[in-house]
């Protein structure tokens, strides 16, 4: 039912009423799951409450509650806006029509470090993936930090059941509100595919290798991020022993944990980041934990054990992720050989740092590249995080015989006289068609990229294979290790920085620490 400017929806919990919009029509704010606050803080989802009459969805529910990160600020397009609230599980949903026949459904998880972000950021807002597409674009928030990803079932001796995935399974359970209410909005549920970047992608990884993720998706888009950002039980632990001590508050007493407020949460989580920063330079102390039953193993582990052999996957990386995160870095221009082998010997053995720097040094000289020390550094932290766990879990799929198919996006933000490079995020604003030329990049060259990627995201949405008209033909990975390489000009390359690549053959990554 619609009038004019408005369309009336009947879903399993309600009726919600949307606005036409630029040829969309936009339901924003829409419950997905009950309010996880009060006695449901820390526990898994539960059903939303029904509602009678009409829900207004014109305007963003609350989003998770988080600190900004340092430097962000400057990145207008990635700003939290909405409120913030405990009560924060909504989702937004774009549609070209709910009187179409059934559209696939695009489903973005947002990035963040598992810390901050939102699935109404400006950039997911007036996207041309749907109207260019004839796809169903669904946004969702999940909790995050310390609400959403700390495990205190041991600490609290299962007084609280938090088993440090409860940010997952708020992701799963939107997957579960989709499935069941998304074909009147005019998408089909047999066919979501599950797309997102960073937090997101590796959120994605680890829905993968989740046995209650199982059948809630059929395929999988992955922008950097893997299957490997996850964990121990171990580790989880001692960051809430940690994250407890700042509190002043013992394990054992769940009433005063679930009396805390949000703020001084949210006070305790920024404490806890300076400690771990200072400690081991990490910029989010959370991240979701192996505690051995909703997440049974490290997620890579069962992909390579064919948990996601039947889901097609898309996955790449920028190549120059980690040029955004040293931006931010006040003490990082001034990089030396010294500085830059300490900062390895925390993430590869010491004995192999010589042996990776130099083939990194000799690799950025072939390309024209001054081999210093900060970009040797950079060049070796973008592998590490992003590109090979990317790899291997394309290498996995493609070894349970799946199709799996691999980026590499190579366009250069202009943004501080070009010195971003192909930086972490840049890809996303081609992806919605959201790009802005300070940080992006404008003009034919810009809008030709934005359209390329989009026909290929929403071929694979559609489809199982990102080649399309614009593109052309996207071999998958396989064991030639086709690559497209994203840029002003496209093009399916042959394994390419493959030296660099197979410095990492033989080297066993457990796990990767937070960013």
């Amino acid at each position: 039912m619609h009038t004019k400017n408005a369309w009336l929806v009947r879903t399993a919990y309600g009726r919600v009423e949307g606005n036409c919009e630029d040829g969309q029509y936009v339901f924003r704010g829409i419950p997905y799951a009950a309010a996880p606050a009060g006695r449901l803080r820390w526990h898994a989802p539960q059903p939303p409450e029904p509602w009678n009459g009409v829900r207004p969805a014109r305007e963003f529910g609350p989003v998770a509650p988080q600190n900004p990160l340092p430097g962000m600020e400057a990145m207008a397009d990635f700003a939290v806006t909405e409120p913030q609230d405990e009560d924060c599980l909504y989702l937004n949903i774009w549609t070209p029509g709910t009187g179409r026949a059934r559209c696939p459904v695009m489903v973005w998880i947002h990035g963040g470090a598992f810390i901050v972000g939102s699935g109404s950021q400006e950039m997911f807002r007036g996207n041309t993936l749907v109207p260019g597409g004839d796809v169903v674009l669904v946004t969702i928030n999940y909790r995050m930090g310390a609400l959403g990803f700390l495990n205190l079932e041991e600490i609290t001796q299962g007084r609280i059941p938090a088993t440090g995935c409860e940010g997952l399974l708020d992701q799963i359970t939107a997957l579960d509100w989709i499935r069941e209410n998304i074909e009147a909005f005019g998408g089909d549920p047999d066919n979501v595919t599950v797309f997102g970047e960073s937090a997101g992608a590796m959120s994605i990884g680890n829905l993968l290798g989740m046995p209650a993720a199982e059948g809630k998706f059929r395929k999988a888009i992955l922008e950097s991020g893997g299957a490997a950002t996850v964990g121990t039980l171990q580790d989880g632990v001692a960051v809430a022993e940690q994250f407890l001590q700042i509190l002043q508050v013992k394990g054992t007493d769940s009433d005063a944990l679930l009396a805390l407020t949000v703020p001084r949460i949210l006070e305790a989580q920024q404490k806890l980041a300076a400690l771990l920063n200072e400690k081991d330079g990490r910029l989010t102390p959370f991240q979701p934990v192996v505690d051995g039953t909703v997440m049974p193993e490290v997620p890579i582990h069962a992909i390579e054990k064919g948990s996601a052999k039947g889901i097609p996957v898309l996955a790449g990386t920028n190549l120059d992720e980690f040029r955004l995160f040293n931006a931010l870095d006040r003490n990082f221009g001034n990089m030396d050989e010294a500085g830059m082998a300490r900062r390895l010997e925390a993430i590869i053995p010491p004995e192999r740092v010589p042996g990776f720097t130099a083939t990194y040094g000799r690799a950025l000289k072939q390309r024209g590249a001054d081999p210093v020390a900060g970009d040797i550094l950079t060049a070796i932290q973008s592998d590490y995080m992003f590109r090979i766990p990317v790899l291997r879990l394309v290498e996995a799929q493609c070894r349970n015989g799946r199709p799996a198919f691999n980026y590499l996006f190579t366009w250069k933000s202009p943004l501080m006289k070009g010195k971003l490079g192909a930086c972490h995020t840049l890809e996303i604003g081609f992806v919605f068609g959201n790009y802005d030329e300070r940080f992006h990049g404008a003009g034919p060259d810009a809008a030709a990229l934005s359209r390329k990627m989009q026909d290929a995201w929403i071929a694979f949405a559609r489809t199982g294979n990102p080649g399309c008209e614009s593109l052309g033909a996207w071999e998958p990975y396989g064991d030639r290790r086709n690559v497209m390489v994203l840029d002003k000009e496209c093009r399916l390359e042959t394994a390419p920085y493959e030296q660099e690549r197979r410095v990492w053959d033989g080297f066993e990554m457990p796990l990767t620490k937070p960013i």
